[in-house]
């Protein structure tokens, strides 16, 4: 696998791994990314221009698609919309991205007989009960929530469907919610932590009960190349770090990381269908890949988040006050329907 095409690679996930697999390995990286609002040029800047290239298109374009998975030995396919408020306002974006560009990635790779791993989300599992034992584990079956949910749920069916019918050598990961450097600032973390910089209070959905489980993005790209590397072809591994919190202590620990009381937050109407709570059982991924996270303390992790968007604000400044706008215009609709 000495050349991987990276779908999405200019988003915060997979700029990640485009970052780790240079760092970390031998391989050649070519990006496909659109270059929405959620992708971003500067979050690649600086990469090896002789193991590097970025190509702006959408996954969409067939010919394009076709081209770069002819000249590449593996596709790791990141590319989707993944913001689930944006969802609710829009879903047509997301069957779009998530849905129709999947199948055209698909058809690339069964022309070609390309090795591709496809990066998916917990959230096809719809949501577990508060304080409950259980954990997602590959064989829970789909329960998707919202309009992401549901499209990231369409397309992993999609990518196993074209294994068993089409003989494509394709993995599968669902990961839990990851954090950490070059995350958009319309994410929960890095919201709070560009709200507190900017002086303003961090906002909280409903009770903030919902729990989330949180791994650093790195262990997830980690995660990810093994899987791609050694991971049995038409099998799915779930990525998880053990990092269960909810989203009222979330909050809490950014504001007194950066100084502030626990409870100078402002709590806001609670969206449509949020899901209560997320946990990873990445036994699987552990047991057949030795795969291990390094950041299993979620606070030393967030103090180091905290840390890069301190030191990094000619990176996100650009997008905060669009996010903010989008943001105010989505809890305005929200207290209409609930009003």
């Amino acid at each position: 696998m000495s050349h991987l095409l990276v779908t999405g690679g200019a988003g915060f996930v997979g700029a990640n791994f485009v970052h780790h697999v240079l760092a970390h390995t031998d391989h050649r990286v070519t990006v496909l990314d659109k270059l929405t609002y959620a992708g971003n040029r500067a979050s690649l800047a600086g990469l090896d221009p002789t193991r590097f290239t970025l190509v702006e298109g959408d996954i969409n374009d067939a010919p394009l698609v076709d081209q770069l998975v002819a000249g590449t030995d593996a596709t790791i396919h990141f590319a989707a919309e993944s913001h689930n408020d944006n969802s609710l306002t829009n879903p047509r974006p997301f069957v779009d991205t998530n849905i129709v560009g999947t199948y055209t990635l698909l058809e690339a790779v069964r022309k070609y007989d390309a090795r591709l791993h496809h990066v998916s989300t917990d959230e096809v599992f719809g949501d577990l009960e508060l304080g409950s034992p259980e954990r997602f584990t590959e064989s829970t079956p789909y329960m998707p929530s919202s309009p992401y949910s549901s499209s990231k749920a369409a397309s992993d069916m999609l990518v196993r469907a074209w294994v068993r019918s089409f003989g494509v050598r394709a993995t599968i990961s669902n990961s839990s919610n990851n954090y950490g450097p070059f995350q958009h600032v319309e994410k929960f973390i890095p919201r709070q932590i560009t709200n507190v910089l900017r002086g303003i209070r961090p906002k909280l959905y409903g009770d903030g009960r919902n729990v989330r489980d949180w791994i650093h993005v790195d262990d997830h790209s980690a995660a990810v190349l093994a899987v791609l590397e050694r991971g049995r072809v038409g099998e799915t591994y779930l990525i998880g770090a053990e990092g269960e919190r909810n989203n009222k202590d979330v909050v809490e620990t950014i504001l007194e990381e950066m100084g502030h009381p626990r409870d100078a937050y402002d709590r806001v109407t609670d969206r449509p269908g949020h899901d209560l709570r997320y946990a990873i059982d990445s036994t699987k991924l552990r047991t057949e890949l030795g795969w291990q996270p390094r950041f299993t303390n979620f606070t030393a992790g967030l103090r180091a988040t905290i840390q890069w968007y301190r030191d990094h604000e000619p990176w996100w400044a650009p997008m905060k006050i669009a996010s903010e706008l989008r943001y105010a215009a989505h809890e305005l609709r929200l207290d209409d329907m609930t009003g």
